[in-house]
C-alpha cells in the first residue's frame, strides 16, 4: 500500500468524494453560524468578532475548499447564530489519498467567547462517510484567539496542519500493516467504550465484541487499520444494539456535539498510536 500524491486531478475511486464542495447556500443552512455579523453579548471587550465566512474566504484564496460543515444544536433561547461550528477543508490542487481516506484541515468556532479558532487534521472515509481526527501526541491542535491578526494565522496553522499528512499517511500505512490478534482487538474495543462513555454510571451495558462488527466487507479484517476504523464508526454513528438493564433492546446515540466529536475522535487516534507504538 502506498501514500500516493494526486495533482489537479484525483483518481476515479475519490473523484466524487474529492471534487464534492458546498455551496454558499448549503453552507448557510447547515451552519448559519458562519454568517453571524456580530459576536454575543456574553464576550468580552478583548474579544475581536471576525466572522467565519471571512476566514474561511481567506481560506479559499489560499487554496482550500469547503468539503463539509455542521454546528452544535443549542438550547431552547440561546441564538444558533453563535453556536460552534466546524468546517471540514481540503488543498484544491494536491490531494493526498491515504488507504482509501482523504486528509482534511478541521476549522473549529464560536462566536460566543467559549472558543478560539482551532485547527487539526482530519481523514475522510468515502466508504463509509466517515469523518475521522487525527491528533498525535507531540502535534497539538492549533489555536488561534480572536485577535488582529487571525485571518493570516488561520491560514498559516491550516497550512501548518497540512505540512503533517506525509507523516499521518506513514501511520496510515502502518497500521495497515499491523495486525492484532483477537484479544488485541478485544482491549481495543474496550478502550474504546471507556473512551466514548467516559462516566461508568452512563455506559452502556455494551460487549466490546459489537464494536469490532465490521460494517463494510473490507473491515472484516484483523489489521490495526480496519479494526480503529471499525471501532471508530461504531462509537461514533451508533445503532450498536444491546441490552439496557431491564432487558430492553436499545441502540447507542450518534455523537452529535462538536466537542464530544473531537474529544473521542482524537483520543481514539491516539489509543490506535499508542496499539502501534507498543
Amino acid at each position: 500500500m502506498n501514500t500516493h500524491v494526486i495533482a489537479e486531478t484525483p483518481s476515479p475511486a475519490y473523484s466524487q468524494a474529492v471534487s464534492a464542495t458546498l455551496s454558499l447556500e448549503d453552507l448557510r443552512r447547515r451552519t448559519p453560524a458562519v454568517f453571524a455579523d456580530s459576536a454575543s453579548e456574553r464576550t468580552k471587550p478583548t474579544y475581536r468578532f471576525i466572522n467565519t465566512h471571512e476566514v474561511l474566504q481567506a481560506l479559499m484564496d489560499a487554496g482550500f475548499q469547503v468539503a463539509d460543515a455542521r454546528q452544535t444544536r443549542t438550547r431552547r433561547g440561546t441564538d444558533p447564530i453563535h453556536a460552534r461550528h466546524m468546517i471540514r477543508l481540503r488543498p484544491m490542487r494536491e490531494i493526498l489519498t491515504l488507504d482509501s481516506c482523504i486528509p482534511e484541515v478541521c476549522l473549529i468556532n464560536a462566536h460566543d467567547g467559549t472558543n478560539a479558532y482551532q485547527l487539526l487534521a482530519g481523514l475522510y472515509r468515502p466508504l463509509c462517510k466517515n469523518g475521522l481526527i487525527c491528533r498525535m501526541g507531540d502535534f497539538a491542535m492549533i489555536r488561534i484567539p480572536h485577535r488582529a491578526n487571525v485571518l493570516a494565522d488561520v491560514v498559516a496553522g491550516a497550512r501548518e496542519v497540512t505540512l503533517q499528512f506525509d507523516r499521518i499517511g506513514g501511520l496510515v500505512q502502518a497500521m495497515a500493516a499491523r495486525m492484532l490478534s483477537e484479544a488485541e482487538q478485544f482491549a481495543f474495543a474496550t478502550r474504546a467504550l471507556k473512551i466514548r462513555w467516559a462516566d461508568p454510571t452512563t455506559r452502556p451495558r455494551l460487549l466490546p465484541a459489537k464494536l469490532l462488527e465490521a460494517r463494510q466487507a473490507v473491515d472484516a479484517n484483523p489489521s490495526l487499520w480496519h479494526t480503529f476504523n471499525t471501532v471508530q464508526q461504531a462509537t461514533m454513528t451508533g445503532g450498536v444494539v444491546y441490552h439496557s438493564a431491564k432487558a430492553r433492546l436499545v441502540r447507542t446515540r450518534r455523537v452529535v456535539s462538536i466537542r464530544e466529536d473531537v474529544r473521542v475522535n482524537c483520543a481514539l487516534w491516539q489509543a490506535a498510536v499508542e496499539v502501534l507504538e507498543s
